[in-house]
Formats: C-alpha cells, structure tokens, sequence
C-alpha cells in the first residue's frame, strides 16, 4: 500500500466524505459536484484531496453471481469506475467504504470472508482509499487486529496504493497496532455529532461524541501519530449547522472554530463533512485558511498535546519544521476567562518571540515571559509563536 521511501500520507490526509451530509442519499451527482466544487473553490488547492464514498453505495441484496459487490444501478447507474475516472481526472483521488463484518453499519453487504475480492474489485475501479468500519463485528482487540490484517493484506497484494483507514472507534486502541496491520489512519473516537456537548440518540440509545469530549480523547494520543499513522478525530462537522444527516443541532461560530482548531493541531485527518455546494462565507473561512491548515500540515509530522490546564482553559502546544511552536489556548467553559500564557508553559527559553494570531493572520505581541489574554466561551485562540 506505500513503501518506507515514499510514505502513502507523510502529512494528516485531507479530503471530503458523504456519510455526515448524505448518509443513505448519496448519488454519483452529487459526488461529481462535489468534485466539481472541491477544484473550482479552491479547497483542491489547500490540501483536500480525497472524495470518500462512504456507506450504501452496494446494492443491499447482495452481491452478484460472481460473488463481487454491485454499485446500486439507482445511486450510480454509470458505476463506479467511471465515477473514478472523473474524480481522477479533476487531478482527485476517490475512496469508497467497507466493514469487516457480514453487514456494513448500514446493513449493507460487508467484505469479511470477501477481502481479496474486494480489494481486487476496488483496485479494477481504480479507487485510492478505503475506510473500513466495524459495525457487527466480535468486540474483542484481537478479532479486530485480525481483520483489519486480512483487509490490509488484500490491500497490498493489489499492488495498488490505497490509502488504509481503520473505522473502529477507538474502544480496541488502534493506536497501539494500527500502523501494524497497513493502517494510515484509524478512528480513536466514536462518531462525532454536529453538537458541543454528547448526544444519546433514543430509541437505540445511540452514542454520539461531542467536541467537548473529543478535546480529552485526543489529548493523550500525540505520541502515536506520525508521517503515515495518523489518529483520526473521524469528519468534520464544519458546516453542517444542524443539516446534516448525523445528529446535533449545530455549533456556533466560535464553536465550529475551536472543532477545526482541535482537529488541526491534534494532526487529525481533515475530512470535510459538509455540502461544499453550498458553503457559506464563515464555513469557507475555517476550511481554507491556510495558515491553520499549514499546521496540520506540517512536515515534521509531530501532533500537539496538552501541556497544561488552568480552570477551564487549556494550554496545548505542537512542534512546526520551522523551529516555531504552534499554541491552541481553548476556554471549555461557558464563561469568558482570562488566561496567562507563561513560556515555561510551553518549553519556551529565550524571549521575546512574535505572536501570531492564525485565524486573524494577523502578527498581535511580542511574547516575553508571559502573555495575558481574555479568551470566550468554547473559543480557542490559534497562534504561532515564531523562531
């Protein structure tokens, strides 16, 4: 799927996925526009690059005669190769979507039992990534490295590169053997739902994971990502406001901000979750800012980690290849406070440094011993402190 001398994602893959937006509705149109609208909005341009189809594209009766999956003819009547070809040909990469269960999440067919067919059926169409689920499958960490194995195995003897992401939630610490069995990138979270706080969704007593609580899963992960290992935060919510097809009605502003903050200095993959068809001003904003982006991106490929908590606010801190540090300040509180940035908080030994403010990109202080500043409710202030 990759080599040691030309890693497969040396930086947090970024792209677009159906499943938040569309779910069950998702047609070859809308990817196609989607597709579209990656290039001609210039998000292509920033990074993202993966159209992801995600579940329900099969047909659910089964597989054909010859054993292979089948594209629903109603979803996509031109197939999926051709779909492939087109993303392709708009210099994108296509992923589609599977689980190493009987079913999908969704109860479509699954690839357990089926997974070098199915990588070689992929492989023909031309695919480039595959995110595995683990709906109905045994709950056991074994049973889940085995068949992440056998998929990854498949993957490889295609002899094309796919870009592998492991889809088990984290319960059985992908971090720890992900990299093992051919992952790129492997969710640590349950899904993410379009709301601040966790969401329990009746009558299945569905868990949906909030921003606030992905703020602790994510902050004792930074040791096990890296250039081709990547701790997945699962898709952005950015966007949604409340339209989605996922739970949750919606962030504010400052909120959708602090998700993408998190997200980009916790090197999470950035998949888009949105209709990008219809991006508003705000949503355009926090998607293509560069300077934000050029963090998650960053080649020395070191995820940011929590160095210090202080009432409600959190000090977090991530290593850039230029010798500068990036600093997210977050307030989970939902009262303003002030907070004081120390350079001890964050290994800094020689002062005065330059502060930069990403999301205003905007140069703001000199950084001496301390810098003082008040931060909002569910904010996070983004900064460079600079070499």
């Amino acid at each position: 799927m990759t080599t040691s001398e030309q890693p497969l994602a040396p930086t947090p893959p970024m792209g677009w996925n159906s499943w938040n937006m569309f779910g069950s509705t998702i047609h070859e149109d809308s990817v196609r526009a989607t597709a579209d609208v990656l290039v001609s909005s210039g998000l292509k341009d920033c990074g993202y690059n993966y159209v992801v189809i995600d579940d329900c594209w099969s047909t659910k009766v089964g597989r054909d005669g010859n054993g292979d999956l089948v594209a629903d003819p109603e979803k996509f009547p031109s197939g999926i190769k051709a779909l492939a070809d087109y993303v392709h040909s708009l210099g994108l990469k296509i992923g589609i979507y599977s689980d190493a269960a009987h079913l999908t999440c969704a109860s479509y067919p699954g690839s357990f039992g089926f997974e070098e067919q199915d990588a070689q059926l992929w492989a023909s169409w031309g695919i480039d990534f595959l995110k595995y689920d683990f709906c109905f499958a045994p709950t056991d960490q074994a049973t889940a490295i085995d068949r992440y194995t056998r998929m990854g195995e498949a993957l490889r003897k295609t002899k094309r590169q796919f870009l592998y992401s492991l889809c088990e939630w984290g319960g059985r610490s992908p971090q720890l053997w992900g990299r093992s069995v051919g992952g790129h990138m492997w969710r640590v979270t349950g899904d993410i739902f379009d709301s601040w706080v966790d969401i329990w969704v009746a009558p299945h007593k569905y868990y949906g994971v909030g921003i606030d609580t992905a703020i602790d899963i994510a902050a004792n992960l930074a040791e096990y990502a890296g250039p081709d290992a990547w701790n997945d935060l699962d898709m952005l919510v950015v966007g949604l406001k409340g339209k989605g097809q996922i739970s949750g009605g919606g962030l504010s502003f400052i909120e959708y901000q602090t998700h993408m903050s998190l997200w980009t200095i916790a090197c999470s993959p950035l998949m888009i979750g949105c209709d990008i068809r219809n991006m508003d001003r705000d949503t355009t904003s926090l998607l293509t800012n560069r300077e934000v982006l050029a963090v998650n991106q960053d080649s020395l490929g070191i995820a940011g980690r929590r160095v210090k908590q202080t009432g409600t606010c959190e000090i977090w801190k991530k290593p850039l290849a230029d010798g500068s540090l990036a600093v997210a300040l977050i307030n989970r509180g939902s009262i303003g406070s002030d907070l004081s940035l120390r350079a001890s908080d964050i290994g800094l030994l020689d002062t005065p440094k330059s502060v930069r403010n990403l999301w205003a990109q905007a140069d703001i202080a000199e950084f001496g011993e301390a810098w003082q500043t008040r931060i909002q409710p569910h904010e996070t202030l983004l900064l460079k402190i600079k070499a």
